[in-house]
């Protein structure tokens, strides 16, 4: 018995209750979070300018492309299956599992990691609610295809998906966002060089997958690269000014 305790306060130094805690902060913002997005700026006109003004924008810049990414993974079923399935589950299964490593093998790190995912998506909800953008699998005329829609038996018109979930929230792209935080902070912790290059390689791969099954534009993901960076740089200022005040 002695034992078994020893063991559970290696794993948790800091006890159970402070585990349940966590699960306690998280579950409570992602509800919130969920009830949020949905009740967002649903203007059907706003979001469809919006969305109109990217595509336009991207077209006078001469980096429209993602129409042809996307005719190029439909031509294969295992691509559309691998981004589809990226899609679904890279903003919360894949966080969620990266916090829970985080939290048994590096606790020190935890509350940093969970701190910067957790701003930065209410920043990006705040976007949301400024600028709702309709995104690009809803523009067929512009070339674009819902592959879910199409190939996947999960979309975004499915059970607590259509009710919990804002149909015009593409801009910033928050799969990318969490995608690029969970990448430098995995990159950071893990020791193989194997696991480093592909823990880099994550925001790519999830960037290329939103882009492709038409759900965000390649200026979503800037944006949304760029929102991590800024909320990160934001945090981490806060945290070397606190010792000073204290």
């Amino acid at each position: 018995m002695s034992s078994l305790v020893a063991e559970t306060s290696r794993r948790l130094p800091r006890g159970w209750a402070h585990l349940a805690f966590q699960f306690v902060i998280w579950m409570g913002f992602y509800v919130a979070y969920q009830v949020a997005r949905g009740a967002a700026d649903r203007s059907v006109a706003n979001a469809f300018s919006n969305g109109e003004w990217v595509l336009r924008t991207e077209r006078q810049l001469g980096t429209l492309f993602e129409p042809a990414v996307q005719r190029v993974v439909d031509t294969s079923s295992i691509l559309v299956t691998l981004t589809s399935y990226t899609y679904w589950l890279s903003q919360f299964a894949v966080v969620g599992v990266t916090l829970l490593w985080v939290y048994f093998r590096h606790q020190e790190r935890f509350a940093s990691f969970r701190n910067w995912l957790i701003a930065a998506n209410l920043v990006g909800l705040v976007g949301y609610i400024l600028m709702p953008t309709a995104p690009p699998r809803m523009f067929p005329e512009w070339g674009f295809v819902d592959t879910l829609a199409q190939y996947s038996s999960i979309n975004h018109d499915s059970g607590l998906i259509s009710v919990a979930s804002n149909p015009y929230a593409a801009m910033p792209s928050l799969h990318a966002m969490d995608a690029l935080i969970v990448g430098i902070v995995m990159f950071g912790l893990v020791r193989s060089p194997i696991a480093k290059a592909l823990w880099l390689a994550w925001p790519v791969w999830v960037s290329f997958a939103v882009i492709s099954t038409g759900n965000h534009y390649w200026l979503d993901v800037v944006a949304g690269f760029v929102l991590a960076v800024a909320t990160g740089l934001v945090l981490r200022r806060a945290r070397t000014l606190r010792p000073q005040r204290a």
